[in-house]
């Protein structure tokens, strides 16, 4: 790849297809895999990224909301699309864009059959979400039986799998509360899918299921940081290769004296005579004022320079008294070295918060490293 000469998110297409690769790789032959695309593809290209995946064979999509669905659809993607967390104002949009809704609620269960009654839907997919022990979305064991009578009820949808959570897949010492999740979820689904008269797809692992649950993929897996880059594990980190790429360059170098003040509310007063460089990268663009006053740091060269002073929302300063730069060379902020992971750790943060935050204003680069 030529040096960049603005800041932009290099996302590569080849570590992407590693990274499936390396995961599908452990799951049985007929195994569907899942590819969690939300969050405009966990920051970088939503549309490139389901693209790259539809080509190399994936099963399923996943969004969290119907517009992200929209989205794909309009690039031209035909995969069949989960809507994680739909709502009933996007009913016609899930409709009309063949969109699949996580069903999550009676009330919810309620209103979409009407809908798709109203619509002279017939057998209109849509996916049960249950809650074992996340506690964020899903029926629990207390709503089988209204959903198997409401199921029966009608004819307008039908259950195209049945999915659960795990709440802590990536903590070992958590291993007996995902058993317990396990457990729950295989009551859950055999008392489904025996009112159902048929067997729905059962899917409950995330990316740590996925390499620490072998027993647990049941009919399909879903990853999302996984593809991306990110195992949920230093030694897992190994095996895969981050996506994401953020550049930027140094705009201007300045000489600073000992006791002057480099920016705003003099977050930062220079001890002796040394030189920072400016970036055009800021809290706007996903480099949030927590890296601020040292916490955080940019790559030049391969060495390190640390953010002075605070993040503000179009640039940062960084100390370049140790490194021989100029004006105009690129600057890492987080790929291979540092990865996503690393820089977040600065801030007690994890990689999946700094990849989401990066704006759509910074360009995207399609590549194939």
């Amino acid at each position: 790849m030529p040096q960049a000469t603005e800041t932009i998110l290099e996302i590569d297409l080849n570590a992407l297809a590693h990274n499936y690769k390396y995961l599908r790789a452990k799951l049985q032959k007929n195994t569907k895999f899942l590819a969690v695309v939300k969050a405009f593809g966990y920051g970088s290209e939503a549309s490139e990224i389901a693209t790259e995946l539809a080509t190399l064979g994936v099963d399923y999509f996943a969004v969290a909301y119907a517009g992200e669905g929209e989205t794909l659809r309009n690039s031209g993607i035909e995969t069949p699309i989960l809507v994680l967390h739909p709502l009933p104002v996007n009913f016609d949009v899930i409709v009309e864009r063949c969109l699949e809704p996580s069903i999550y609620s009676r009330k919810m269960l309620t209103e979409f059959i009407d809908y798709t009654k109203k619509k002279n839907q017939n057998s209109y997919p849509i996916h049960l979400k249950f809650n074992t022990g996340l506690n964020r979305l899903g029926f629990t064991e207390n709503d089988l039986e209204f959903i198997a009578t409401t199921l029966a009820a009608t004819t307008s949808v039908k259950v195209r799998s049945i999915l659960s959570h795990l709440a802590a897949s990536e903590d070992a010492s958590k291993k007996d509360f995902t058993k317990k999740q396990l457990k729950r979820f295989d009551v859950i689904s055999e008392k489904i899918s025996a009112a159902l008269n048929y067997k729905p797809l059962l899917h409950t692992t995330n990316t740590s299921g996925i390499i620490n649950y072998p027993e647990a993929h049941y009919d399909m897996v879903r990853s999302g940081i996984g593809l991306y880059g990110f195992g949920n594990d230093s030694e897992e980190n190994k095996n895969l290769h981050p996506v994401a790429t953020l550049k930027t360059v140094i705009s201007q170098i300045h000489s600073i004296s000992e006791g002057e003040s480099v920016g705003y509310n003099m977050g930062f007063i220079a001890e002796g005579s040394m030189k920072t460089a400016t970036l055009p990268i800021g809290h706007a663009d996903g480099i949030t004022r927590a890296y601020g006053k040292g916490k955080g740091w940019v790559t030049i060269h391969g060495q390190k320079a640390p953010i002075v002073g605070n993040v503000c929302m179009d640039m940062i300063m960084v100390d370049v008294t140790h490194i021989d730069c100029e004006e105009g060379d690129e600057v890492i902020v987080f790929g291979k070295n540092p990865s996503a992971e690393a820089l977040s750790s600065a801030i007690n943060s994890i990689s999946y918060e700094l990849l989401t935050a990066v704006s759509q204003r910074v360009k995207r680069v399609i590549c194939r490293k």
